[in-house]
């Protein structure tokens, strides 16, 4: 599904409309105006192709097996639908508007393929050769900079119109791709202060299917004996917890936050 949506942002919006936002496909559409004779899918195709090649020799055994099955996904599902539905104009003539779908389709499905330790290839090979064999502390910020190049030479390919929509849909596509992450991982972080701790945990345990843990406390003003639960759920379940709380014991005071990075057993292992 990440690869269907990156390809189908990609061909139907980004392509069509020259916008260079970095990466393979950004490289591939500025060679494309230089050799004429392959089309855009082909160069990317084939950009992919000796990415992969250069990551199982630089990488070896590091080379992870997801990043290559995206790559050459993608590299096969844009060609398909050059041949099946060539697009040789964009959809419409609100440019702004396809920038969005051009942003926003890919940022969602980069971000399901992050979540799944998998990218879509392309520029993550060359970060990953560099990390690998350089001194380079920061590699996103690298590739931020080359990326931030590639989308300039849309200035200088296709004109300033299009250039600044390109680096416009840069910034926004690294917004766009943290925001959908965070998204995804959003749990619901309870503190929750009662009297009677054992129907809560029992709820939570047999349930819910998640645990927590229990501590002893005292009330600063009543100097009353109190306990506090701490757990994480996933949103669902917070509704669910909330409502069960509310029936047994309707004075717990209960704190919730937001979290979206949560390394542990039922989550993500460290």
């Amino acid at each position: 599904l990440g690869v269907l949506l990156l390809t189908v942002g990609v061909y139907f919006f980004k392509l069509p409309n020259n916008f260079t936002t970095g990466g393979v496909s950004g490289l591939a559409i500025l060679l494309s105006s230089v050799i004429p004779f392959l089309s855009t899918a082909t160069l990317m195709g084939i950009i992919n192709v000796l990415l992969l090649v250069l990551g199982y020799l630089f990488l070896g055994k590091e080379f992870g097996f997801w990043t290559t099955y995206c790559s050459l996904m993608y590299s096969l599902e844009t060609w398909v639908l050059e041949r099946v539905y060539p697009m040789d104009a964009p959809f419409t003539n609100q440019p702004l508007l396809e920038l969005c779908f051009a942003m926003m389709l890919p940022a969602v499905g980069s971000a399901l393929m992050f979540n799944y330790n998998a990218s879509s290839g392309g520029t993550d090979i060359v970060a990953m050769i560099l990390k690998k064999y350089t001194s380079i502390s920061d590699i996103g910020k690298a590739l931020f900079v080359s990326d931030s190049v590639i989308a300039l030479a849309a200035c200088f390919f296709f004109g300033i119109e299009t250039g600044m929509f390109s680096l416009l849909g840069l910034f926004l596509k690294a917004f766009v791709v943290d925001s959908v992450i965070e998204s995804i991982n959003l749990c619901k972080y309870f503190n929750v202060v009662c009297s009677s701790p054992e129907p809560i945990c029992g709820y939570i345990v047999h349930k819910l299917g998640r645990s927590a843990t229990v501590c002893e406390a005292e009330g600063a003003f009543s100097h009353d004996k109190k306990y506090i639960i701490f757990t994480v759920l996933k949103r669902y379940q917070a509704v669910q917890l909330r409502q069960y709380i509310k029936q047994v014991e309707p004075g717990a005071f209960i704190l919730i936050s937001n979290t979206s990075e949560i390394i542990g057993k039922g989550f993500h292992s460290v």
